[in-house]
């Protein structure tokens, strides 16, 4: 069994940039560290991590954040997507994952070659909408029914101005233009909540399971989140899906729930969470969640993920084990939650599965 021990063959590259804020400014996010981290003593050395694009704004506050609690521990996050975040870690090349799917069955079975027995521990480390990003020339507000919406990603509808898109948009002027549709060309935690999403709320329109892996063949395929938002702000006509946070001065659709339209914002998407439950597993102190997807309450956002951190039960020795309680403690800690929404316009964990997450953490040993 390997213990989660680091060579020099891993191949993991660390972002330069996020390495850069590890080092620069001890606390630029102005927050009160004070309080935040779980060893109370002094720790020093090297924690790796990789995983999901969407995390990246969040990742770089927290590291930067997390300098001013323990300046000698060095963070390092390589955004390489969900999908490959997991493989890494099973693969024992990083000591955490971030992740916006948790691990599945498989995964979870092949993750004790390196985390021992009792496998890892998905830890919600943030809430965050999952928007719809759209780049039409004259329209600056679309609205989309759950179904329109999967017809138009599963390319069954394919121009602008489809009867379907014009029923939801009355008062629009909806150009004769093709749709581009883009979606991820890796493997993505963001791609499956799309698809989970859009299984739960058309099901009539949508046929695919959700996967890590986009089925549709035939749109506009692009690597990571920045991809895709590049390709959907340079095309006239393209529409894709990325983390909220990614988003920038594109403009997004709202997303139909109920008898209304509904905007993405943190607080919309925290509404679908807080009627969700853990969803069953036989990992300890695992806390993925089944997330609500086909709710009709009024104001909820219901694209919506959970973003992980996953950490092993087991580590090969005493001083990873600190730091990994240590920077996690920080992440999910009221200064941790509010640095990240201020980066990342993510919405925090509640304070009951803080709880759960502190109480989860204190499950992580030294592997025998």
């Amino acid at each position: 069994m390997k213990l989660n021990r680091i060579g020099t063959t891993a191949a993991v590259a660390v972002m330069a940039s996020l390495a850069l804020a590890a080092c620069g400014d001890d606390n630029p996010t102005g927050t009160d560290t004070s309080a935040a981290g779980d060893s109370g003593t002094s720790l020093s050395g090297t924690l790796k991590g990789s995983g999901a694009s969407s995390q990246e704004s969040a990742m770089t506050a927290w590291i930067a954040g997390y300098q001013g609690v323990q300046p000698d521990v060095t963070v390092q996050y390589d955004s390489v997507g969900s999908g490959a975040g997991r493989e890494n870690l099973i693969a024992g090349a990083v000591n955490f994952a971030g992740s916006d799917a948790a691990l599945d069955e498989e995964e979870r079975q092949a993750v004790t070659e390196t985390c021992g027995p009792d496998g890892a521990m998905n830890i919600p480390v943030y809430i965050s909408p999952v928007a719809v990003p759209f780049n039409v020339e004259g329209v600056d507000e679309l609205n989309l029914s759950p179904d329109t919406l999967a017809q138009i990603f599963d390319l069954k509808i394919t121009n602008w101005n489809d009867p379907a898109i014009a029923e939801d948009n009355p008062d629009a002027t909806l150009p004769d233009l093709k749709i581009t549709a883009v979606n991820r060309s890796d493997e993505s935690g963001t791609t499956e909540n799309f698809m989970e999403y859009l299984s739960a709320a058309a099901p009539d329109s949508w046929s695919y399971e959700a996967d890590k892996a986009w089925p549709v063949s035939g749109g506009e395929a692009a690597a990571q989140t920045t991809g895709v938002i590049e390709v959907v702000g340079s095309t006239n006509g393209a529409i894709g899906y990325a983390d909220a946070s990614a988003v920038g001065s594109l403009n997004a659709a709202k997303i139909g729930v109920g008898d209304e339209f509904v905007e993405f914002s943190p607080e919309a998407a925290a509404k679908v969470v807080d009627a969700s439950e853990l969803s069953p597993s036989d990992v300890n102190g695992d806390l993925a969640i089944d997330l609500a997807r086909d709710t009709t309450e009024s104001g909820a956002y219901p694209i919506v993920l959970v973003s992980y951190h996953i950490v092993c039960h087991t580590y090969a020795d005493q001083n990873m084990v600190d730091m990994v309680k240590d920077f996690e403690s920080y992440v999910i800690s009221e200064d941790g939650q509010q640095t990240a929404a201020e980066a990342a316009g993510s919405a925090p964990i509640s304070a009951d599965l803080r709880a759960k997450a502190e109480e989860s953490l204190q499950l992580i040993t030294v592997g025998s």
